[in-house]
């Protein structure tokens, strides 16, 4: 306790001076006639010892008699006046908002016109160096009590934190001239008038509208010019759909009649796809700032209906951006993140992005939030939604400063927004605006929002809108005149009442006008593919011995690896003399052979840098020299591609959402992110639902994504051996029942026409091929590959040089090559199968001595499904019983997907019988003895050629 005790004697200078500007006992008084400079006393026991010192003793005694020093408590920020914004309404008693407090710190009301000497610390004095206690005391509530509050003590960097108080502190710094007046009027016009127009012309539409909020428009308009002004060329928007229409008709600047003929039921869809609601939408547009008069780029990224999803999305596609234009430090693309306050609290996926703000390969060098505060979440009130103070705190994690700022001044909320900007550029790091808002209608425009909160909702009918608050004032000052209000709504209901009757000529819905990552030459001037042609992707071989030299090798001097991982690398040597690969080889070439034609390779996830399965090894880490490493992918060739490989935090969601968001920023690129096992990434179903697998039908999104999810039964137990083949099968759009036409560019159509590609790879070859056949393909389809865990050293798991080599190609199907093949006539049994499972049957048929008996064929491609393969394979051997075998139980894996696409090819005239573990309600066992007597039993059938007589099908 003594110790403890000497805490804060040791820390309090420190600690005092940033607690110096929030503390009014802290400053030295000085009378206005004479005597030098005295330490005033800091509370009711007198004594000049410091007030931290004072609270810390306190709370030594009774944790609970001191209070959380937050000068933001006072702060007006509700509109309403009836809430407030931190669920913890105390007011600290010590606080001095009126004078009747003075006691506290052993002050008279006649001290407050003596003069006191400002410390260093602070800025209120602007030039001058003593000011009055009752001036200090106004200018503090000036600053910190009126209708912003901050939130910035927490931040462990002294400069960053004078920043913020000089910033709001200095005296003047919101004086805002009569033209910035007049513009934030007319923006505060277009964004309410936008939402009357809507509520006029269709009452009984959902559009989520920003009544309540109307000031995030000009908001968000000022982080953009500000941010312009500094510099920033490109800005990367993602939103909840609330106000959504009003950003893109008044921010993006999307053409009002093209956002109007949404809303007509008869509007017919010319695009692929399905489409998405009108408030789910994206736009990328470029246009001139007409601040800064100067090129801004804006997006605005599509997004489903589940919030804060589009967070990370946002955030690797702003990476990618930056990436591309070489803008390490983010000096020219920036991105803003919208966000709801119960989400915002609520959603874990806000934690995982403001967790990768900071990490190298993932931060985009700081992101304006800007969180429009309601106040409530659907039904549900704050004190039910959260358990933090603020809907904020989350920010807290990250030392981003956070704003709170009363919507209903506009003026406060620009300069607050014009600081973020700044901030921003200044220390490239996150930071947050709280609007402190309402919404005037229920959680739509249908809903009613009296069943729940009955008097929030009577004071918000008698809420005066913002925009009569702010023109009273402009008029009343004579900024403006009435005429030249009314003036400036009657120019703007003119220009949508234009539009509106523009819009009723459009018929045919395009969704490309609404792409938010076009694709600039990749595409034909239509939107199509200029080839439909399907490449070879094998490559001339001395640049495989090239590839497999350099990843046997340690290409930087004086470097000391591991003992062991000069094993890996001799191993990797020898394979090269004698023209082999293993998977990791493979893998190696594939990635090499890009990034020599130019293509950039991302690898994300956790521990992939050396991989899960300590197969990889692509950074060489020094066992003499701390931090040291080496990546030898980035030395294959002078003017290669960059290779970036990037463990990640551990998060699924967060991370798959942020390559994702990558992948859409160009399609010369191979964009890979690997699970650590690869059910974890059910951890991230929500990207995989809504973006990954339906991105293109929604929003005509092409993606190149890869994942790459280890899979396969080899008793580790139920967590860590299947990957849920069968979800994404049951998630492919290609029809099981439709008998295909088999034209000469069946495959590529098939690619093309597919909302992703599935594949489990037998071969490290197979695996090369796919890998470069997914940046080769003239378009960009997701690709999901089942990677192996034991096959990365089965020694029969190698692939020779002759199978990757130019003129060669990705085979969907490896049909049978022994002995069945000699007399196919006579072969009683074909058993199909895909993955890790052929080996295991191999290595059976071999023991019972039934290569002439029982062939074998391997699905590679198994979504789209090959079916001009699978039936030429049935038909080389027409007296054989058809099986398929997997090692997922039933009800998993492949069967329920393959089995109606056999019987459509086949006709229905011969069946496909099923080998291999029965159903069960979890993936594996986590008993090895059971799992290897389940698969004696199922290799078992699987070469029983009479397991099958006298059943039907």
């Amino acid at each position: 306790m003594s110790q403890l005790r000497l805490l804060p004697s040791r820390l309090g200078a420190q600690a005092s001076r940033l607690l110096a500007p929030h503390d009014v006992h802290m400053f030295n008084r000085r009378s206005r006639s004479s005597g030098p400079p005295a330490t005033f006393p800091s509370g009711k026991r007198g004594g000049s010892s410091s007030y931290m010192e004072e609270m810390y003793f306190a709370w030594l005694e009774n944790p609970q008699s001191v209070h959380k020093i937050r000068g933001h408590h006072v702060a007006q920020l509700d509109p309403l006046g009836i809430l407030d914004a931190d669920l913890d309404s105390f007011v600290p008693s010590d606080l001095i908002t009126t004078i009747d407090k003075l006691a506290f710190y052993d002050l008279r009301e006649a001290d407050l016109d003596k003069e006191f000497q400002l410390p260093t610390t602070t800025f209120i004095g602007g030039s001058e160096h003593t000011l009055s206690l009752r001036e200090i005391i106004r200018r503090l509530e000036s600053t910190y009590c009126q209708h912003i509050g901050l939130e910035f003590m927490f931040i462990n960097d002294v400069e960053q934190c004078q920043w913020i108080r000089q910033k709001f502190e200095t005296p003047g710094v919101m004086q805002f001239s009569s033209e910035e007046k007049r513009t934030l009027l007319a923006r505060l016009v277009r964004s309410m008038r936008f939402e009357d127009f809507l509520a006029r012309k269709w009452s009984s539409e959902k559009r989520f509208g920003l009544e309540g909020c109307e000031v995030m428009i000009p908001a968000l308009k000022t982080i953009i010019d500000k941010s312009s002004e500094m510099g920033i060329e490109n800005v990367i928007l993602g939103m909840p759909h609330r106000g959504r229409l009003n950003v893109l008709a008044n921010v993006i600047r999307k053409d009002l009649e093209q956002i109007f003929c949404q809303f007509d039921p008869k509007l017919e869809a010319a695009d692929e796809g399905s489409g998405d609601v009108k408030y789910h939408l994206g736009m990328y547009h470029e246009r001139i700032n007409r601040v800064t008069n100067r090129n801004i780029t804006l997006s605005l990224v599509a997004n489903p209906s589940h919030l804060e999803a589009v967070d990370p999305v946002v955030q690797g596609k702003t990476k990618a951006e930056q990436f591309y234009r070489g803008d390490a430090q983010g000096k020219k693309v920036m991105s803003i993140l919208v966000h709801g306050d119960a989400a915002f609290a609520g959603q874990g996926v806000v934690y995982e992005t403001f967790h990768l703000s900071d990490l190298p390969s993932y931060t985009t060098n700081g992101t304006v939030h800007v969180v429009v505060n309601n106040q409530i979440g659907f039904t549900t009130d704050p004190r039910m939604a959260r358990s933090s103070p603020y809907p904020t705190d989350v920010a807290r994690v990250v030392n981003a400063p956070i704003f709170h700022v009363n919507a209903d001044d506009p003026e406060a909320v620009i300069y607050v927004c014009s600081v973020a900007a700044e901030w921003r550029n200044t220390f490239n790091k996150d930071v947050v605006v709280d609007l402190v808002c309402y919404r005037r209608r229920g959680h739509n425009e249908m809903d009613e929002p009296m069943f729940t909160q009955p008097l929030m909702y009577k004071q918000i009918h008698r809420q005066v809108p913002v925009l009569k608050k702010y023109a009273d004032k402009l008029i009343a000052e004579g900024t403006v005149t009435l005429q030249e209000f009314e003036e400036e709504i009657a120019k703007y209901d003119r220009i949508c009442e234009e539009a509106y009757g523009r819009s009723k000529d459009k018929k045919i819905l395009h969704i490309k006008h609404w792409l938010d990552s076009p694709w600039p030459g990749f595409f034909n001037v239509d939107g199509e593919p200029k080839s439909m042609t399907c490449p070879a992707t094998g490559i001339p071989e001395d640049v495989l011995t090239h590839i497999g030299e350099v990843a046997s090798s340690v290409p930087v001097a004086d470097f000391k690896i591991h003992t062991g991982l000069s094993r890996i690398l001799r191993g990797r040597a020898d394979m090269t003399k004698t023209r082999t690969v293993d998977w990791a080889l493979a893998e190696y070439m594939a990635f090499g052979s890009l990034l020599k034609e130019g293509i950039h390779v991302r690898l994300s996830g956790q521990d992939v840098e050396r991989g899960t399965f300590s197969h990889r090894h692509h950074v060489l880490h020094d066992q003499e020299v701390d931090r040291r490493t080496c990546v030898p992918m980035n030395h294959l060739w002078p003017d290669q591609a960059p290779y970036t490989v990037c463990n990640s935090s551990l998060s699924e969601y967060g991370v798959l959402g942020f390559e994702l968001g990558y992948a859409m920023a160009s399609p010369n690129a191979l964009v890979l992110w690997e699970a650590q096992f690869g059910d974890f990434h059910n951890t991230a179903q929500c990207i995989i639902d809504q973006f990954i697998s339906t991105g293109q039908a929604k929003w005509v999104r092409h993606n190149g994504i890869v994942l790459l999810l280890p899979h396969g039964m080899e008793g580790m137990g139920p967590e860590h051996s299947s990957a849920r083949p069968e979800r994404f099968l049951q998630m492919s759009n290609d029809d099981s029942d439709a008998y295909p036409v088999f034209t000469e560019d069946f495959e590529v159509s098939q690619l093309y026409d597919c909302n992703w590609i599935v594949v489990n790879c037998s071969t490290p070859a197979s695996y090369f091929h796919v890998l470069r056949r997914q940046v080769l393909l003239p378009f960009r389809k997701p690709l999901i590959i089942f990677t192996p865990k034991s096959l990365l050293r089965h020694p029969e798991a190698k692939s020779s040089f002759d199978q990757m080599v130019s003129g060669t190609s990705f085979q969907r199907v490896i049909p049978e090559d022994g002995a069945a093949t000699q007399a196919p006539e006579r072969v009683r049994r074909l058993i199909f199968c895909t993955g890790k499972v052929y080996y295991d049957l191999v290595k059976e048929r071999s023991s019972q001595g039934l290569e002439e008996q029982v062939a074998i064929t391997r699905l590679e491609q198994i979504s789209p499904f090959p079916f001009d393969l699978i039936k030429r394979e049935a038909e080389k051997y027409p007296g054989a019983e058809l099986v398929w075998c997997q090692e997922e139980h039933k009800n998993m894996g492949y069967y329920d997907y393959i089995s109606p696409r056999f019987m459509t090819i086949l006709g229905r005239a011969r069946p496909i019988w099923y080998v291999g573990r029965d159903p069960a309600a979890a993936p594996a066992t986590g008993n090895r003895n059971t799992h290897l007597v389940s698969l004696k039993k199922f290799l078992d059938s699987a070469f029983n050629l009479q397991a099958f007589e006298g059943k039907t099908f």
